[in-house]
């Protein structure tokens, strides 16, 4: 864990009137302590057992006293080919009656659910409320719940690269609630993960934050946290073949449905009716593009806007460039996708498109995603 720093700290002196005796202890101390200021040492306070604690060590312990508490271990019994499977996972508490954000590769053919809190609380009565068709998540309800710690949800369009994060989770199975702490090392990542042990499965996630803090087995469905004790993105994957890269799916793009679910609707994702490619400097340069962000409408595909789906009743074009989802830039505040998810199905969103090099703004109400059988 980093400590925080005092540099280039510049001691002065105010001496008004009166010239005192130097003593050579007076000296060596005087130079002791500028020396450990200049040096980048970190300020240091005291415990209440007089022990000293690093100022940075001080603040992750606040966080993680704040959200530990919201946080749960998730214990799944799955059918296997000969004898049952033993599973474990990680959840974040959205609501105090017991709703549960988490993985939907955790709890996948679930037989049996066992949720077990911070200072040892076990449930079995779990219900499964659904789970996003098109993303890594999921939502457990505990059943007959109250008074329950809920976790802060922040805002991950505001997150940047370099930033200070927390994960917590259920780290293989065994170690609840354990402690890991890094850097946002990167946004806007596509990651094709394996959706079960075997590595045979796998789901194509995009827009996902990446980070350096340690993420093992059983933190699937943890919190990923900012200094500020608010969580800011799920944990879902690691890179097998790699060190210190983890990914997390960025919170924004599970709000919509949050408020869905805790509003007893059950899953609801809401959706545009388009099909796109995130612009990059590659995309840029395949197809010409005037811009460095934003989400290209394909005008090479036929499939490009779903008939009568809500794009297309917006007006939306072949070709068009998908800028801004109300005031919020696409691929600046988070891939199209996770903009979209901000939402229910129902509620209308300004959209800003630029076609033909000029900018235009329609009005489009969202609906809900079906998936296809």
């Amino acid at each position: 864990m980093g400590v925080s720093s005092q540099q280039n700290r510049m001691a002065r002196w105010l001496i008004g009137g009166f010239v005192g005796v130097v003593t050579l202890l007076g000296v060596i101390l005087l130079t002791s302590w500028v020396t450990l200021q200049l040096s980048g040492h970190s300020s240091q306070t005291p415990r209440p057992d007089g022990n000293l604690m690093a100022t940075g060590e001080g603040d992750v312990s606040k966080v993680v006293a704040k959200v530990s508490p919201s946080v749960v271990s998730i214990l799944t019994t799955k059918e296997g080919t000969y004898s049952d499977k033993m599973g474990a996972g990680t959840g974040v508490i959205v609501s105090s009656d017991g709703y549960i954000l988490t993985n939907k590769h955790v709890v996948r053919d679930a037989r049996r659910v066992r949720v077990v809190t911070s200072n040892g609380d076990q449930f079995t009565n779990i219900t499964f409320v659904g789970a996003d068709p098109l993303n890594d998540i999921a939502f457990l309800k505990i059943n007959g719940a109250s008074n329950l710690p809920v976790a802060e949800l922040g805002n991950s369009g505001t997150v940047k690269v370099g930033q200070r994060v927390i994960a917590i989770g259920n780290s293989l199975g065994q170690y609840q609630n354990t402690v890991s702490s890094g850097i946002v090392s990167g946004k806007g990542r596509p990651v094709a993960a394996a959706s079960d042990r075997s590595g045979l499965k796998t789901e194509s996630l995009t827009d996902l934050l990446q980070t350096d803090a340690p993420i093992n087995l059983g933190n699937s469905g943890g919190p990923l946290i900012n200094m500020a004790g608010q969580v800011v993105g799920i944990n879902t994957a690691i890179a097998s073949d790699a060190q210190s890269i983890g990914f997390a799916i960025p919170i924004n793009a599970v709000k919509g449905m949050t408020r869905s679910v805790m509003a007893g609707k059950g899953v609801q994702k809401a959706y545009l009716g388009v099909r796109y490619v995130a612009i990059t400097p590659d995309i840029q340069a395949e197809y010409d593009l005037p811009v460095k962000s934003g989400a290209y409408v394909d005008g090479k595909s036929d499939s490009a806007i779903e008939k009568d789906g809500p794009a297309d009743v917006a007006g939306v074009k072949k070709g068009d460039i998908i800028t801004k989802i109300n005031d919020k830039k696409v691929g600046e505040d988070g891939g199209l996708s996770t903009l979209v998810s901000e939402f229910l199905p129902g509620e209308t969103v300004c959209v800003s498109v630029l076609r033909d090099n000029k900018e235009l703004t329609l009005e489009l109400t969202l609906s809900a995603y079906q998936a296809q059988n």
